[in-house]
């Protein structure tokens, strides 16, 4: 019955290492008693890596059966810590396993290219190479040349095909079969450990300790619901196919008759403060963007590495590194001075956003710069993507103005509730709480005593300046619902 449940490729890798063992073992029983020890090793190395892999199949098949086994059974067991971690553990199990079976693929392509290597440079020279084990075999008996051929040809064959066959022993299918409990729970812990390790590769260790309820728990449990339609049988192609074709029935030729153009000097604006979004991406992604060879030097050059003594004359940023390098870039892209820069933050954890204010006397405007994706922590904050409810607070800009026509205000309360991406709603709130909150006295009698007030404020440095919030990506996403709030 289990061999019903194996994958063909797990049956073609299967055989073909055995092939090998067997092949191996008879080329070192012909060439050992005549051949050194140093001669035999590759013959001897291939077939016990190949010994190995089979053991690893083995294993592999075992920790699957018992991953999918405890996934079937606790299909529900995100509610119960203790169950998650059995599940957890299990599938740790099996993901030991397959990394290690990957790791004797590695030795294996290795061995394969030796033996090509070895193999060409004794035709190369006329066979009358000294390898004692290609000359013993050349001239005895014709068996023997055909087994050394079969030998190298399966070797590449294993190599090769391996790289693309995956580790996978069983077919998931034929335990989860169309339970769609299952499928989500198993991609959940996919999705989970897939990220952590990316995110630990990115210098984020501390995601490792796989928190039950962190954020990145949150966006496994999103993914891992997301392609839950492998239950029905669905491939990736047939997805992505469905996709394509709504996309073309829902695209329409005529705009809605309500739609507004936008006026052209809208533009010109929009392309004049795109440099102060731009700009926001302080780290090498913009410089690697720009100058793909030379974007270290590039980055290190904005940060102000070669000019270490005007330090102190840039301001300091939360977060900001000791030579304020982020702050040194920022202004450096704008062409500005230091002390237009007022206020940022560039090292931001979760669902929070890096930002920039920069006052610009000249044209009587301060602009608020939110930064999009760049660092793990707002890739978080991208895929925490379920729905989340907008208070009265978020959308207080537009209930409370009263240049908005008072029919869109109507609308606005008696089509609520409105709906956002939670993570891009959670860092728009904090970045309000960061540029406008209430951070002075609690009693003061002055009202909002915020760091946006203390300049915009009657009778405040910037008094009757424009406010410009510009953002690009996430960024942008997070400067709309600031500017709706504000």
């Amino acid at each position: 019955m289990w061999i019903k449940n194996l994958r063909y490729a797990s049956l073609v890798v299967g055989v073909s290492n055995f092939l090998l063992v067997v092949l191996g073992g008879v080329l070192v029983l012909v060439t050992a008693p005549r051949c050194g020890r140093a001669d035999v090793f590759i013959y001897l190395f291939i077939p016990a890596s190949a010994a190995v892999r089979l053991a690893a199949m083995y294993k592999i098949g075992i920790a699957q059966e018992a991953t999918a086994t405890t996934i079937v059974g606790l299909p529900a067991a995100d509610d119960d810590g203790l169950l998650r971690h059995k599940r957890r553990v299990t599938y740790k199990r099996w993901l030991w396993w397959t990394r290690f079976a990957l790791m004797m693929t590695v030795l294996q392509f290795l061995g394969a290219a030796y033996l090509i290597f070895d193999f060409v440079r004794y035709v190369s020279y006329g066979e009358t190479s000294r390898d004692c084990v290609l000359g013993t075999v050349s001239n005895s008996e014709q068996w023997k040349l055909h087994t050394m051929v079969s030998f190298v040809t399966v070797a590449c064959f294993v190599a090769l095909f391996q790289c693309f066959a995956g580790s996978d022993v069983y077919r998931w299918r034929s335990f989860y079969m169309t339970q769609d409990k299952a499928w989500k729970a198993h991609y959940r812990e996919v999705f989970d450990h897939g990220i952590r390790e990316a995110l630990c590769c990115l210098g984020r260790v501390k995601y490792l300790s796989a928190l039950d309820e962190d954020e990145v728990h949150s966006v496994a449990q999103l993914l891992g619901d997301l392609v839950a339609y492998r239950a029905s049988g669905t491939g990736h192609l047939e997805l992505l196919a469905g996709l394509a074709l709504l996309q073309r029935h829902s695209q329409t030729s005529r705009p809605p008759e309500d739609m507004l153009e936008a006026p052209e000097e809208r533009f010109a604006q929009a392309a004049t403060f795109h440099q102060f979004a731009e700009a926001a991406y302080t780290g090498p992604l913009l410089d690697f963007g720009r100058n793909p060879f030379i974007f270290p030097c590039a980055w290190l050059y904005r940060q102000g590495i070669l000019t270490p003594w005007s330090r102190n004359r840039r301001p300091m940023l939360q977060g900001d590194n000791w030579l304020r390098g982020h702050a040194a870039a920022y202004l450096k892209y704008v062409k500005l001075p230091a002390e237009a820069l007022r206020r940022g933050r560039v090292c931001q954890a979760k669902r929070e956003a890096a930002y920039f204010i920069v006052v610009l006397h000249h044209v009587n405007t301060v602009v608020i710069a939110v930064r999009g994706t760049e660092t793990p922590e707002d890739l978080l904050t991208d895929g925490l993507c379920r729905e989340c409810t907008l208070s009265e607070e978020d959308l207080e800009g537009l209930l409370n103005n009263d240049h908005i026509h008072p029919d869109i205000r109507r609308q606005l309360h008696s089509s609520s509730p409105h709906y956002g991406h939670s993570g891009i709603v959670e860092a728009a709130r904090d970045l309000f709480s960061q540029v406008d909150g209430n951070l002075g006295d609690p009693g003061s009698a002055t009202g909002s005593t915020g760091f946006l007030s203390s300049l915009l404020g009657p009778g405040c440095e910037c008094d009757g300046y424009k406010l410009c919030i510009v953002g690009h990506s996430l960024g942008g996403a997070i400067a709309s619902l600031l500017g709706i709030r504000v």
